[in-house]
Parts: structure tokens; C-alpha cells; sequence
């Protein structure tokens, strides 16, 4: 049986970090401003690396790969999106943004096997990108990986048959739904599913609200009930503050730790931090830079290895 969480994570150093044009398309929590790319980038940089400290500090595992020049990647901080690791199989995952599929590093997965994560074949979908179709990653599904439950939000990022034939591959129960935001006066499909959604081995984190057909969101509540979790809501307005961007791991001990944003942890209510620490340890690292340029937090920077 595969274990919900695991005590390594791959990262990946900035080198030119920045807002990205081609995901602002449809990523609403992307904002951009006058400041110099440099400072952004160095920015970023700081912010990464303390993330980086912060994690081998508790004895959780952290694989570094440097970003490089070119081809030129501003997302590829976020690398979660075009992998995921199953076990003794990988899959490969199509991405909306043309500059973002560049990400895909051949010399990424044999650093993985040289970690001593072996893995045997390779499930590769991106070629799915021709037909218009995308499927990115663990932004994409949120995977019980024990119950062998796969949630996602459909939207122009999560195709929907896509979707279902990664379920079908992987041996998962697919549950979807449709997931929006309030961007001015208008309801907006949301980018991806992690924003919303944090599944950890006990409980669940989610935003409700933002399942607006009440059959789905019935659905969705009631499938993770039967599967043994307690769902821990939180609102929208916690969500544009990444509150649903969060992600456990352990450490090398066995220790539960739940991985969050500064600004995550700032928007949480007592009665919520109470409840999340009642399972695990809060780690809490500032990465405003990370995502008010990139639109994505801590969940999006951690490819988890198993």
C-alpha cells in the first residue's frame, strides 16, 4: 500500500523567477507590478533557500536541482505540475503554458534515480498537449494515495477525461467537481485544485465555498467522510491567502509536519491552528514574493518522492 506522505521532497532553485504572462491567462492569484526582474528574482531566491533550511532543519529530505538560463522557465520553482511519483512508476503530466513545458528535465529524473529512488517505467501524457488537453501534476489532483481517492477541480489546466484515464492507469476512484473564485463580480474557474484543497493522512483541508453546485459539494463531503478524514473548512477569503495550499510530510523519524505559508498561517483562526495542531507540528515559511509573482505557495514548490 502506497503511504500518504513521504519524507523527501525535490525543489527547485530560482535563476529567473518572475511574473508569468502565459499563467496569469487564467491563474487569479498572480499579481505583477513595476519592481525590477532582478530584485524579484533575488527575492524569490532568499525566500527559497530559507524554505529549503527550514525543512533539513526538522530532518525532513530535500533534493535540490538547479534552475538553469535557459531555456528560460519562470514557473519552474512550482515543480509538482509536470511530475508525480507513484511507487515504482512516474507519470508525466501536459502543461497549459507553453513556457512551462520547457520544465520537463530528463536530467531531473535521473538525479531522482541517483537519490536512490528507483523507480521502473514512466507514464507520459504530455503528449496530450497537441490535443489541447492538461493535466498538471499534483496542482491538478489531490491524491489520497491510501484510499486510493483522486479529487480535482475541472478546469482549463484539469481535463476531465484526462483526468479519469490517470485513474484508470493508477487505480484511483476519480471524484471531480467544478471550483470557483470570486475575481471582481464575476465566479471564475479556479487554476488548480491545490489552492482549494490539502489532503493529509487524518484530515482534510478545504474551501467549500468554492464548490458552487451543492450535489457536487454534498459529493465531495460526503466521499471523504466514508473515507475516514475530518474535513477542516476553510473559507474563500483564506484561500486567495494559499490557506488550502499546504502540504504534510514527515521526517526522517516518522514525525508529522504540516507545511504551510506565512500568509497561510496569518489568515488560519485559532480554533483552526488548534485543530491542525492537534494532528501534526505547523512549519510556516514566508514566501510573499513566490506568491504574489507566481501565484502558487509552499505546496506548489514541493515534489514529493517516493
Amino acid at each position: 500500500m502506497e503511504k500518504q506522505t513521504t519524507d523527501t521532497i525535490l525543489m527547485v532553485e530560482p535563476i529567473a523567477f518572475g511574473f508569468n504572462r502565459q499563467t496569469a491567462e487564467n491563474n487569479h492569484f498572480q499579481k505583477n507590478d513595476a519592481t525590477d526582474k532582478r530584485e524579484i528574482q533575488k527575492l524569490a531566491l532568499s525566500e527559497f533557500q530559507a524554505m529549503v533550511a527550514m525543512l533539513r532543519s526538522y530532518e525532513i529530505q530535500v533534493i535540490v536541482i538547479n534552475d538553469t538560463v535557459e531555456p528560460h522557465t519562470p514557473d519552474s520553482i512550482f515543480p509538482n505540475n509536470w511530475f508525480s511519483m507513484h511507487g515504482s512508476k512516474i507519470a508525466i503530466y501536459p502543461m497549459y503554458a507553453k513556457n512551462r513545458r520547457m520544465e520537463r528535465r530528463s536530467d531531473i529524473l535521473s538525479k531522482i534515480k541517483e537519490s536512490g529512488f528507483n523507480y521502473q517505467t514512466i507514464n507520459d501524457y504530455s503528449h496530450f498537449e497537441t490535443q489541447g488537453l492538461y493535466l498538471e501534476g499534483t496542482g491538478s489532483m489531490i491524491l489520497d494515495r491510501v484510499n486510493k481517492i483522486a479529487y480535482a477541480a475541472i478546469s482549463e489546466r484539469t481535463d476531465k477525461v484526462l483526468f479519469r484515464t490517470f485513474c484508470s492507469d493508477f487505480g484511483y476512484l476519480p471524484v471531480s467537481y467544478i471550483a470557483n473564485q470570486t475575481v471582481g463580480e464575476e465566479r471564475l474557474p479556479i487554476y488548480h485544485t491545490n489552492v482549494q484543497l490539502c489532503l493529509a493522512d487524518k484530515y482534510v483541508v478545504m474551501c467549500l465555498q468554492a464548490i458552487d453546485n451543492l450535489a457536487e459539494r454534498e459529493f465531495f463531503v460526503n466521499t471523504v467522510f466514508q473515507s475516514g478524514k475530518e474535513l477542516i473548512e476553510i473559507t474563500e477569503a483564506q484561500m486567495h491567502q494559499f490557506a488550502g495550499n499546504m502540504l504534510q510530510v514527515h521526517n526522517i523519524n516518522g514525525e508529522q509536519f504540516l507545511v504551510m505559508s506565512q500568509t497561510a498561517y496569518r489568515s488560519l483562526t485559532e480554533q483552526q491552528i488548534n485543530k491542525l495542531e492537534s494532528y501534526n507540528r505547523l512549519l510556516v515559511a514566508a514566501v510573499p514574493t513566490i506568491e504574489k509573482y507566481g501565484g502558487g505557495s509552499v505546496r506548489c514548490m514541493m515534489a514529493e518522492i517516493f
